[in-house]
């Protein structure tokens, strides 16, 4: 029976004790309490490290223990943590995801050979209690080549990954000086999940950019593999959090802090130190609304909460300082006998004490530099169960997104945080509640359940969709049908586009000419009186006539305009104009000289706009642009847009390549008909012939044709297989 087998860095448990004494805790973080309903069904398991560095001999009786409650270790020495966590994950991989490459960014060489090996290290684990059938989600920036390993182990096995950080803009993600092994490792996914459309965005374009993959809407093709990108908003527990509020000890914790902050208004800040939260500019802006508006003095507190992380780190310990140091700063200016400005607190506090933060503190201030999704910003709106209360949202954080009624500001502006809580200390209450309640409903649908049930839904269609393209390919069995029909067949014709299905793509249209290989190839199929080859093919007719006028090949150029059929000389379709070239060629020039790299190619009934050397995304992003304006101006001129591999063309409507076909196989009786194309003007030909027709799109498996091959060396391949079947009868 399948399984499910969730993978992250930490194990969902504390361990607490000395060696020899361990003992065992799950915990209450919001991850573990989402995929709980997964991995603790049946066989499902969650593997990770433990959190502490085990001795060999006591791992053993962890692993025992860990055990009953579905989780499998990985032990990681102290070196290993050190360089592969703190070292890549925390100095290379945190840092210039969250836009700090130039300040906190340290790319040692160690580090990535450490980060390496512990990926690998989780592979074998993973590999120990993996089958074929099962389907594994791989969690978080410290198991980026993970899924690529297991990829490579397990071919067919479904694979999904979420990324809970934010990725990075390609401009700096490309920093990174293991930048592409990093993209492949995550590409051994299946579907690719992160918070928001901006994360998918920039991963797809980092992709894009530096390896050789393509992509179509948020569709990743590598290879014959399709890998879906798609945005997952995490969500939180809310019914624990709404819940929380009832239970005894929380409401005498809210009862107290009535007591102690009467009259007063409290301004929360939750956080964990990292220079990503933006900890520094919130005092700074609390400051500023107590210089600006001293008429809050007495009036208002911030109740900040600093969690402890990595402070002995050097940067971190910095960081704390700051802090400490702004804040006595601002309390010892502001402060009075009978009140503290900030109230603060660098100790992680436990569940029933957010949870009475949470209920009853006025305003709410989340204002992180960067962040994946902020999970804090949720916990509060959950807990408003008396719909009361404003959110303050940093528009840097994921959840900003979807928390729209939150007041949403650019945590850089520090007049624009000053003026937001002023808004909020004085907004009456009927619009918080207004703004709580919709908030609300958001955090309650989307919660983390939701997020989880998502998230693995969307995982099996990814695979079932995989499964239908991967039937489309030409596989041996596929192969052995068409051989069949050819071997049976006494009258055959074979339809053969040129770029990109008889050779490959080029720099310069001019460099890719026929070779050796295909002259031999077309002349073993047109040995056979039974095989009428037709290369149909949007290249002027004087490129095919050059190269193919010594071959026994029809010929049909620019997408059908021109024929050359039987030996004869070259015939063009009658009524056709290009009288309306010069328009059209106005509009290409203007953008050749805005696009370096591209150029116009004229045809006698086309004109072809290339970007295939313009850079990267400026070539995609003026050619859509270019359609949007040529479509006002061909629309009363008989013409169609063609968008092609790096081009776009413009032609007369009556050129098409399926019509050019359908000629052809007028008052004939073939009982043989295939036909091979890559382009988007290929599809005519697919949709026009006869349905027992065997047709085939090269390089994509997107198409209305039957089957696929991935390139034109498949092609070659496969029409080879057919001329020694003739060659054997």
């Amino acid at each position: 029976m399948s399984k499910t087998i969730i993978i992250s860095n930490r194990l969902p448990v504390k361990i607490t004790g000395q060696e020899g004494d361990y003992k065992l805790e799950p915990s209450e973080g919001g991850l573990a309490t989402g995929l709980g309903s997964i991995y603790k069904q049946g066989d499902n398991v969650w593997i990770g490290w433990p959190g502490v560095d085990v001795a060999e001999a006591e791992q053993q009786g962890i692993t025992d223990q860990l055990r009953d409650l579905s989780l499998v270790p990985v032990y990681l020495s102290q070196e290993e943590i050190n360089e592969y966590y703190e070292g890549f994950s925390n100095d290379v991989l945190w840092p210039v995801f969250h836009y700090y490459a130039s300040t906190y960014a340290n790319y040692k060489q160690s580090n990535w050979e450490y980060y390496q090996q512990v990926n690998k290290k989780f592979r074998d684990v993973v590999l120990s209690v993996a089958e074929p059938d099962d389907t594994i989600w791989v969690h978080d920036y410290q198991l980026l080549l993970l899924p690529n390993l297991i990829r490579t182990a397990l071919p067919d096995i479904s694979i999904g990954f979420f990324l809970h950080i934010p990725f990075p803009s390609y401009e700096m993600f490309r920093l990174i000086p293991w930048r592409t092994e990093l993209l492949e490792g995550m590409l051994g996914a299946d579907l690719l999940g992160f918070h928001t459309f901006d994360d998918a965005r920039h991963f797809l374009s980092a992709a894009t950019r530096l390896l050789p993959v393509h992509s179509s809407s948020n569709i990743i093709n590598n290879g014959d593999r399709s890998i879906v990108v798609e945005s997952f908003p995490m969500g939180i527990d809310n019914e624990k959090y709404a819940s929380l509020t009832k239970e005894t000890e929380v409401l005498e914790q809210i009862k107290l802090l009535k007591h102690n902050f009467k009259g007063v208004q409290i301004i929360l800040s939750v956080d964990r130190l990292d220079y990503s939260k933006g900890i520094l500019q919130r005092l700074h802006a609390f400051e500023m609304l107590l210089k600006e508006h001293p008429e809050y003095k007495e009036k208002v507190s911030l109740y900040m909460i600093v969690v402890p992380s990595r402070d002995t780190v050097p940067q971190y310990k910095e960081l704390r300082d700051q802090i400490d140091k702004r804040v006595g700063n601002i309390n010892g200016m502001h402060r009075t006998m009978d009140w503290n400005p900030i109230h603060y607190y660098y100790r992680s506090f436990p569940i029933e004490t957010l949870s009475a933060l949470y209920h009853i503190t006025d305003v709410c201030l989340v204002t992180p530099m960067r962040d994946g999704m902020n999970l804090v910003s949720k916990e509060y709106v959950a807990s408003r169960t008396k719909n009361d209360g404003v959110l303050i949202l940093s528009e840097m954080a994921g959840a900003s997104k979807e928390l729209i009624e939150a007041i949403i500001v650019n945590p850089t502006n520090t007049v624009e945080v000053c003026n937001a809580m002023v808004t909020a200390l004085t907004m009456d209450a009927t619009e918080k509640k207004r703004r709580m309640i919709h908030m609300r409903s958001i955090v309650a649908k989307f919660n983390v359940t939701h997020w989880v049930k998502l998230f693995m839904i969307k995982l099996g269609e990814v695979k079932e969709m995989q499964q239908s393209l991967r039937t489309k390919h030409v596989s041996y069995k596929t192969e052995q049908d068409i051989k069949e029909q050819f071997a049976n067949a006494s009258k055959r014709i074979i339809f053969l586009d040129y770029d990109g299905t008889l050779v490959n793509f080029k720099p310069t249209a001019d460099q890719a000419i026929p070779d050796k290989d295909l002259y031999d190839l077309l002349e073993n199929l047109t040995s056979d009186p039974a095989n009428h080859v037709v290369i149909i093919s949007g290249r002027k007719h004087e490129n095919l006539n050059d190269w193919f006028c010594d071959t026994n090949t029809e010929l049909v150029a620019e997408h059908g305009a021109w024929t050359k059929f039987n030996g004869q000389k070259w015939h063009r379709i009658p009524g056709l104009t290009d009288h309306w070239k010069p328009d059209v060629m106005q509009v290409l020039e203007s953008y050749v000289d805005r696009t370096p790299g591209s150029f116009i190619e004229e045809k006698t009934y086309s004109l072809v706009w290339h970007f295939r050397k313009v850079e990267d995304g400026l070539g995609e992003l003026r050619s859509n642009e270019l359609m949007s304006n040529l479509k006002y101006l061909v629309s009363d001129k008989g013409l169609q847009i063609l968008p092609g591999d790096k081009v776009i063309e413009v032609k007369n409507m009556e050129i098409n390549k399926g019509r050019a076909a359908l000629t052809l196989l007028e008052n004939q009786d073939y009982d043989f008909v295939m036909a091979l194309g890559d382009d988007h003007t290929d599809e005519d030909i697919f949709r026009a012939l006869p349905p027992e027709s065997i047709t085939i799109k090269i390089g994509s498996n997107n198409s209305a044709a039957k089957y696929y091959l991935r390139n034109p060396f498949e092609v070659r391949r496969l029409l080879r297989t057919l001329t020694q079947l003739e060659q054997r009868v």
